[in-house]
């Protein structure tokens, strides 16, 4: 239970701070991960701290790669070693596949809806349009408008937040 509301805490304020800064802060992080691991280590003996342990790898494993070319930040990574470390690998596996599904919702949303595709797409309309007159014409999209980002944490937060609530964790009413 005490796991659970630590996550759910620790779940809104980094998706508060992700969404006002695009940060997920060390101060957040780092205290509840010690947390994490002190709990199950008092509750559950050395077994459940290795087992957190194991969850916190898997959940830095998990998001590693994408952070090293550049996709994400380090706080997400950071945000999901912490959902490890809390819940476990099994937890922490499904909330990556629930994450990723929400993030690719998330960025089709940002590229429909969002102000550089509009920008790009009237861009794009002009280069056809000037490329069928035979007139030559500069790289029709704007360097500002091709590396657009949002915050990763929300996604993250949700696949959580769904993984408590389809394994009864969280009861809403």
């Amino acid at each position: 239970m005490w796991v659970n509301l630590l996550l759910i805490l620790v779940l809104l304020i980094c998706a508060i701070t992700d969404l006002k800064s695009r940060k997920i802060y060390n101060k957040v992080i780092f205290p509840s991960l010690f947390l994490a691991f002190s709990l199950h280590l008092f509750h559950g003996g050395w077994e459940r701290l290795f087992s957190s342990i194991e969850g916190f790898f898997m959940g830095f494993s998990l998001l590693l790669i994408p952070y090293l070319f550049g996709g994400i930040g380090a706080g997400d990574v950071k945000l999901l070693a912490l959902i490890g470390a809390l819940k476990g690998v099994s937890f922490v596996l499904y909330t990556a596949v629930y994450m990723s599904i929400l993030g690719s919702i998330l960025a089709l949303l940002i590229l429909i809806w969002g102000k550089p595709a509009f920008s790009n797409l009237k861009s794009l309309c002009y280069y056809l349009i000037h490329l069928k007159s035979g007139l030559k014409t500069s790289f029709p999209f704007e360097k500002k408008n091709l590396s657009v980002s949002y915050p990763y944490g929300i996604a993250i937060a949700g696949g959580a937040i769904l993984q408590l609530l389809l394994e009864g964790s969280v009861v809403l009413w």
